[in-house]
C-alpha cells in the first residue's frame, strides 16, 4: 500500500507555526499588561530678575534722546522673559530719574521715558550656570528724552533711569 505523500514543506510551516506562538504570547503579555504607581513632583520658586540702574549712552540735551543702558541678572536655573522695560517710579524721588549731586537744579520733570518691549520680542535672560547669574546687556533705542524746556542748570548732567520689568 502507497502512503500519501506530505508535501515537504508541511514540517517547515508546523515548525515555524510552533515557535511563534511562545512569541506572540510573551509580546501580548508585554503589551496588555497594567501597573499602577504613584508619582510626585513639586515647581520650584522664581527669584525675580535683577535690573542695574539705567544709564544714558550719551549726554542729553533739550530736545535731544538717548539710548539707555543696563543689565538684567536672572539668578534662576532656567532663561526668565522680560516683555517690557518701564520706569519705575516708586525710585528716584518718585519720578523714576535721578541726577547726579552735582547737578541738582537740573529738574528731572524734564525727562520723560518711552517703555520699551524690544519690538514686541521682550528679552530672553539666560538662566544661571554654576554659581554665576545669568546676565543680558541691554539697549534701549533713544527710550530717554529731554524736553525743549530743561534748564541750563541740566548741562553736563548724569543721570540715571529706574526700571521694572513687565510681563
Amino acid at each position: 500500500m502507497m502512503r500519501p505523500r506530505m508535501p515537504r514543506r508541511m514540517p517547515l510551516a508546523v515548525l515555524l507555526v510552533t515557535l511563534a506562538l511562545p512569541v506572540g504570547g510573551a509580546a501580548n503579555a508585554f503589551w496588555s499588561a497594567s501597573g499602577s504607581g504613584a508619582g510626585s513632583g513639586a515647581a520650584g520658586t522664581t527669584v525675580a530678575v535683577t535690573l542695574s540702574a539705567g544709564t544714558p549712552a550719551a549726554t542729553l540735551y533739550p530736545a535731544g534722546a538717548a539710548n539707555v543702558l543696563l543689565t538684567a541678572s536672572n539668578p534662576n536655573a532656567s532663561p526668565v522673559r522680560i516683555g517690557s522695560l518701564a520706569l519705575d517710579t516708586s525710585q528716584g524721588a518718585g519720578t523714576g530719574f535721578a541726577v547726579d549731586a552735582g547737578h541738582s537744579g537740573c529738574a528731572v520733570s524734564t525727562l520723560s521715558f518711552t517703555t520699551a518691549t524690544n519690538g514686541g520680542a521682550g528679552w530672553t535672560v539666560p538662566g544661571k550656570v554654576g554659581a554665576v547669574d545669568g546676565t543680558l546687556p541691554i539697549t534701549l533705542t533713544n527710550a530717554l528724552a529731554m524736553g525743549v524746556g530743561a534748564a541750563d542748570a541740566c548741562q553736563g548732567a548724569s543721570f540715571t533711569v529706574y526700571l521694572a520689568a513687565g510681563p
